[in-house]
């Protein structure tokens, strides 16, 4: 029997519809194709249909008592949030260089000396397999509980064989075990190894001729990733990692600009990479590039807030026709955190964005960031159902009411996951 829900009477009913094709870009962004009052049908986890309370009741009538239904009165009912760039599995905690950062020490200062990602490196190969999997799985609990259904998870604490696999196995666990979608991304080459760092071309070719030919066999990653950044990896060493992850079929992404300009915009767009993440230093030849070649552009404005550091220039992207989206960046040294909403209030707060285009941004351009704009991203007919409904009377809310959860119940594949707030 065919299993069959109904999300009735929504405030607001923001679908996100008409940018599956391709993602949304200048003023594309700022249109929700907001239905008020309105109501979906699901069936067999998939949307059957958005539209007006009313039309909805009145078509599918004869489904409506047998269904279950989910009354959203007073409340804004969302594609479920997409987060498209975490480093979801690994172990440790950085609150120790929190401390050091706050009495004047920078985050590449810290990584050079040994801390920094070689400080969580270190935590998560000396992690068990069974450890990284059960501190990964409370952190998706968290992700869902904050209206997240769809994770991108990177690995690049390993940086060894063994360890690259370990994490990006775990990853695939929890996504054949957890409701929350994973997307797994490979990078290797996310530093290198402070016993290597005097020859880095030696380990730029042990990440393409030992690490990249396992992973592709093992099909754990559907992208590959870079540090593109002086002192980690030069743009012509990047290029090298990205070219030969495109012979083993893996996408290409990149850590990009973050420090300083470092072309690693123009690389994104010269490369054909998916999408190109941080940016806070893009230069407007690499803006003007990216919106050309029709890379999107993922903010993480939770890493310069926690860096206290100049935010990425998003209002200038948009505008330049650059599909920008938004992510947590969750990881233990530069953006603890696990809050999507939050980076919403951030996008707003600290980068010109409207409240229209972090909702964007954090749904079906999420969703091009990381290839499953087919399925998920937006509420319309034969999509996913993965919805979140949030406890406030418009969007705008949002973005008004800042640093607060307002997720009231999250739905995944057209089952209720979240209730009142409370997993389920």
């Amino acid at each position: 029997m065919a299993q069959k829900m109904f999300i009735t009477n929504a405030a607001q009913l923001i679908t996100m519809a008409g940018n599956t094709d391709g993602p949304a870009a200048k003023e594309a962004m700022s249109q929700l194709n907001l239905i008020e009052n309105g109501s979906l049908f699901i069936e067999d986890g998939n949307i059957v249909e958005a539209g007006p309370d009313k039309e909805i009741r009145e078509k599918y009538q004869e489904h409506f008592q047998s269904a279950e239904q989910i009354d959203a009165t007073g409340k804004v009912v969302a594609p479920g949030l997409v987060d498209p760039h975490t480093h979801l599995v690994h172990a440790g905690t950085r609150e120790n260089e929190y401390a050091m950062r706050l009495k004047g020490r920078t985050y590449m200062d810290i990584m050079q000396s040994g801390g920094g990602i070689h400080a969580t490196t270190r935590a998560t190969q000396q992690a068990s397999y069974e450890q990284l999997y059960d501190e990964s799985k409370k952190r998706l609990n968290q992700f869902l509980l904050h209206g997240v259904t769809t994770v991108e998870a990177k690995s690049g604490y390993g940086l060894t064989l063994e360890h690259e696999l370990k994490q990006l196995e775990v990853a695939e666990q929890l996504n054949n075990d957890h409701p929350v979608d994973l997307v797994s991304t490979f990078m290797g080459a996310h530093a290198i190894p402070m016993d290597e760092k005097d020859d880095p071309d030696k380990f730029v070719d042990r990440v393409i001729q030992e690490m990249l030919p396992e992973v592709a066999d093992k099909k754990l990653a559907v992208f590959n990733d870079v540090f593109c950044e002086r002192g980690v990896f030069t743009p012509e060493q990047s290029r090298k990692v990205l070219e030969a992850g495109k012979e083993y079929g893996l996408i290409p992404k990149i850590h990009a600009d973050e420090i300083e300009p470092y072309e690693g915009a123009e690389l994104a767009a010269s490369i054909g990479a998916i999408s190109a993440d941080h940016l806070l230093k893009a230069s407007e030849n690499g803006i003007k590039k990216m919106a050309e070649a029709g890379v999107v552009g993922v903010l993480l404005p939770g890493t310069a807030f926690f860096l206290m550091a100049e935010f990425a220039e998003a209002r200038k992207m948009i505008d330049a026709g650059v599909a920008v989206a938004l992510s947590t960046d969750a990881n233990p040294g530069s953006s603890p955190t696990i809050s999507l909403p939050f980076i919403m209030n951030l996008g707003c707060l600290k980068m010109g964005m409207t409240p229209e285009e972090v909702l964007t941004a954090t749904t079906i351009n999420a969703a091009h960031a990381i290839g499953c704009a087919a399925e998920i991203g937006s509420l319309e007919p034969g999509k996913k159902a993965d919805v979140t409904i949030f406890d406030v009377p418009n969007y705008l809310t949002l973005s008004y009411k800042y640093g607060m959860n307002h997720v009231d119940t999250v739905v995944k594949a057209g089952i209720p996951l979240v209730k009142g707030g409370q997993l389920q």
